[in-house]
């Protein structure tokens, strides 16, 4: 691999954790219950990808890594619509104990 491509690479890569860092920490707490559906809907696609290249006849560690990558995925989904789930709750009125 070229080593300019690679420096590239690693310096896009070290920008978008800096730029990732910066939009979460700004994120209002009322936004948050919105953003996480919107990162479940992106895990989804990325559970695809995982399924996708788990399932492409390669060699064994491609199958593996693919493998890996998909039981991540599927916990990141997982997770994120149980964490969604349990925010929206805290936001339903509680029933009155005499009303039925």
């Amino acid at each position: 691999m070229d080593p300019n491509i690679l420096v590239f690479l690693l310096f896009v890569f070290t920008l978008s954790i800096f730029l990732g860092v910066e939009l979460i920490t700004k994120v209002p707490a009322t936004l948050h219950t919105p953003l996480m559906s919107g990162s479940n809907a992106i895990s989804g696609i990325t559970l695809v990808g995982a399924i996708i290249s788990a399932g492409i006849s390669g060699n064994e560690i491609s199958t593996l890594l693919g493998t890996i990558a998909v039981a991540f995925a599927t916990v990141n989904v997982i997770g994120g619509y149980l964490v969604t789930d349990r925010m929206l709750a805290m936001f339903k009125k509680k029933e009155s104990g005499g009303k039925k």
